[in-house]
């Protein structure tokens, strides 16, 4: 979140119209043709990217203005804060068109890594990268010891090789390669000099460099790596911490043309061999080996370090983070090590074991957990590793107590999702573990909608689904029972942020009540329980909680979740999956926890769903009866925008007939013919009140239209439908029924109950009609007037506008 100050000033930048921005254009170009440019010219620069990069869109500059930028970043004499400004405006017009900028003639380390960058933004331009590429190379192989530092560079060669993979030719990746191994590993042990300011006091001696450290304070002893501390840093040093930053994508980059776990046959046999033969090969000379060999040695011994240096107990929290990180990315490097060449995976192994049993018994580093998980994913079963454990304290313990932490929750999520192919064995604890995982979206909310939406398919399966669906209509209930679990764990000072203007809930002492516990201990659980338990109680207790701003976004979520996990279970729901999910439907409708629109949103999917369901298995209706009687003759689908209800009376008049299932008899036609008849004298009859709102119109037309197609399956129910609709007619008419429903709802129920009685007035016309074969489902007959059912109701209409003597016979 920015300050009100930064807020505005985004603001404005984005607000700003095209002619002022066309005369802020001019006067930068002014600035920039003046022979001595000062403070102005950088203030306004400052300005003008601010303007570009304040919004997604591309603002259109004059293109002197953008000639002016390419020249003042091209001139050897311009002041670098300047061509840092100008190399940033360019890079927020990528891509540009109009750009002329080259690095063919550019030899300045630094002015070239800006021009390089600008290049390198204009996209996938596969020649112009490899241009690129080629230059920086050059300046690179004539640069004198003595010359400036390559520093700079380095991040432009990284960029070259993520952008086009075959730019460098082998003899230059052979030189980065042995210079690699330099800065990695002979960087120096002494710290760099101060930068004094002179004076009469500025001695020689009082200058001297002492020792680099550890982070624990003691003298290192060992080569130099990136957590080695000091006060102030030689050139070798920051080279070093610049090799380690490249050196994973390098190592992709330049390891075997098979690519990375992908070894051949005699690397399998290689890893089949004995340990001993294994480390005998490894203590070859390093000084003998090609350049990729002899950088990956260097680059385990590199990585060796770091995990020891990461065991030390650093002095400052900066060091403490460094570690982490460091750590993260030294296993990650040892995992592209192995893959490369599994000689280095025996040597790693006992090295990553203690380093996972440390992990697991400090929570401060448990993001470091995910890499050792990923590399016991790629090489437990080639190393004869039981993983199992791994993965059930991984799924287990990390969700649960550390779902509030954002930023493992996306890595933790993304970790499951790209090793969904990997799992093999241990996808099954993972199914089993969707409770947990669901903690990390309750909390987290919309940034991890998207990758669970991806998840949610390898998650659900039949042994699963059921509970899933009962655990994704209570996820705003988990959001604010998580809530209260962390109001109760945790010291003050160790609280993550929540809503501040949420006062302590009165339900803040029920997570101790033994009358909720067990309900608490259900919704809080780690793993799937093959149960499940009515929430009801919950709902209530915290309701409280119910408008609190994360609980709200929770809530904002779940139709979207909802929508995946359906497209999901419909690809292999069987009958009797597909029955007990129908039935969830109908008995959840009404059982939601209270967040604002939350009901009427969840309600619209559900209804969408319960169709689909009954499309797939249509005998659900015959076999629901009793179900379905209740759930209609109680009303409860009336609330709100009676989407539920709609969707289950549309589904009775759709699939009670004998032509989806011969089990339908003229007794269930009857039965559901008097629930409905009776829903709909009540609703229409009955004044709205509490307990029964106002009905919707189209769940009064709805009913009118099922009546009707189950009187043309029964014909002797005719005569009292046609009554029926009748007195709808008539009530639609009144003055009453158009000041409560207003007049346009109204005139709809008033024409469907007339386009009703006129289909009825010929029974096997209606029956043709209103229960057609399963081919007439087809497009062609509801497009070509020629056919029976357009033709059909052209003829009904035209007899019953007859009858009543609307046409002159």
């Amino acid at each position: 979140m920015f300050s009100a100050g930064a807020e505005s000033l985004l603001r404005q930048a984005r607000e700003i119209p095209d002619e002022e921005l066309k005369k802020f254009c001019s006067r930068v170009s002014k600035l920039l043709q003046k022979e001595d440019v000062g403070p102005e010219a950088i203030d306004a620069l400052q300005r003008l990217f601010l303007i570009v990069s304040a919004t997604k869109y591309s603002r259109r500059l004059e293109q002197t203005c953008v000639d002016l930028l390419q020249t003042t970043l091209c001139s050897p004499a311009c002041p670098e804060q300047l061509q840092l400004l100008c190399a940033a405006i360019l890079r927020e017009r990528s891509p540009c068109d109009s750009l002329r900028l080259s690095c063919d003639h550019v030899q300045n380390v630094r002015q070239l890594s800006l021009v390089a960058s600008v290049l390198l933004a204009q996209g996938d331009k596969q020649q112009e990268v490899r241009s690129v590429g080629q230059h920086v190379f050059r300046v690179l192989e004539s640069r004198q010891p003595e010359g400036p530092s390559p520093r700079p560079l380095l991040p432009v060669v990284t960029k070259v090789i993520g952008l086009a993979p075959g730019a460098l030719q082998e003899d230059q990746t052979n030189l980065l390669s042995k210079r690699l191994v330099d800065w990695l590993r002979y960087a120096s042990l002494q710290q760099g000099l101060a930068h004094s300011a002179g004076g009469f006091f500025s001695t020689p001696r009082g200058r001297q460099p002492g020792p680099v450290t550890e982070v624990d304070g003691a003298v290192a002893t060992d080569f130099f790596t990136v957590l080695s501390t000091g006060q102030h840093f030689t050139e070798d040093q920051w080279l070093n911490v610049q090799a380690f930053s490249m050196l994973r994508a390098w190592l992709l980059h330049s390891g075997p043309p098979g690519g990375p776990g992908a070894p051949d046959t005699d690397d399998k046999s290689e890893l089949e061999g004995s340990t001993l033969s294994v480390l005998s090969a490894a203590s070859t000379a390093s000084r003998l080996l090609p350049p990729q060999e002899r950088l990956r040695e260097k680059a385990f011994e590199y990585c060796q370090r770091l995990i020891e240096q990461s065991n030390r107990r650093a002095l400052r929290k900066g060091d403490a983070d460094l570690q982490k990180a460091c750590l993260v990315e030294a296993v990650l490097v040892l995992d592209v090590l192995c893959r490369q060449d599994p000689s280095f995976l025996y040597r790693t192994l006992s090295c990553l074991k203690a380093l996972h049993a440390r992990l697991c018994g400090d929570p401060v580093c448990v993001r470091a957990l995910l890499p050792v998980a990923q590399f016991f994913l790629n090489h437990g079963e080639a190393a004869a590793v039981d993983t199992e454990a791994i993965y059930q304290h991984l799924f287990t313990r990390i969700p649960s107590e550390l779902f509030h932490s954002p930023m493992l929750a996306f890595e933790f999520v993304q970790f499951c999702r790209d090793n969904l192919p990997l799992f093999g064995r241990s996808l099954g604890i993972l199914k089993l573990s969707f409770p947990n995982l669901f903690k990390f979206l309750a909390w987290n909310g919309p940034p991890l909608t998207s990758e669970f939406v991806a998840l949610l398919p390898s998650l659900v399966d039949a042994g699963t689904a059921v509970e899933m669906l009962h655990a994704l209509l209570d996820l705003p209930c988990l959001t604010a029972a998580l809530d209260l679990q962390l109001r109760l764990s945790q010291a003050a000072s160790e609280r993550p942020l929540w809503d501040a203007s949420l006062k302590t809930p009165a339900c803040l002492e029920a997570l101790r009540d033994p009358r909720f516990q067990g309900l608490f201990q259900h919704l809080l659980r780690a793993q799937a329980a093959g149960t499940t338990e009515r929430l009801a109680p919950l709902h209530q207790l915290l309701q409280p909680l119910a408008g609190c701003a994360r609980v709200v976004q929770c809530a904002e979520a779940v139709p979207t979740l909802l929508q995946a996990f359906f497209s999901a279970v419909t690809q292999f729901a069987d009958g009797a999956l597909t029955t007990q999910l129908a039935l969830l439907l109908l008995e959840r409708s009404d059982s939601l926890f209270q967040v604002p629109q939350y009901e009427a949103r969840v309600h619209r999917v559900l209804s969408s769903q319960f169709l689909v369901l009954c499309k797939l298995h249509p005998s659900l209706v015959v076999e629901l009866t009793k179900e379905l009687l209740e759930f209609v003759g109680s009303g409860r689908g009336i609330h709100g925008t009676g989407s539920m209800l709609t969707s289950v009376v549309w589904a009775i008049g759709e699939y009670l007939s004998v032509s989806w299932d011969r089990r339908c008899t003229v007794e269930q036609i009857n039965k559901f013919f008097e629930g409905l008849e009776a829903l709909l004298f009540e609703v229409t009859q009955s004044r709205p009140s509490a307990t029964l709102p106002k009905c919707p119109p189209q769940v009064i037309t709805v009913l009118m239209t099922t009546l009707t197609k189950l009187a043309s399956r029964s014909q002797d129910l005719i005569p009292r439908v046609s009554l029926f609709l009748s007195k709808m007619r008539t009530l639609a008419q009144s003055p009453a029924t158009s000041s409560m429903h207003g007049e346009e709802d109204a005139g709809a129920v008033r024409t469907r109950a007339t386009e009703l009685l006129n289909l009825l007035k010929m029974p096997s016309v209606a029956q043709f009609v209103l229960t057609p074969n399963v081919e007439v489902s087809q497009p062609r007959y509801h497009c070509d007037t020629n056919t029976a059912l357009p033709l059909a109701l052209c003829t009904v209409s035209r007899l019953a506008e007859k009858e009543a003597g609307l046409l002159p016979g």
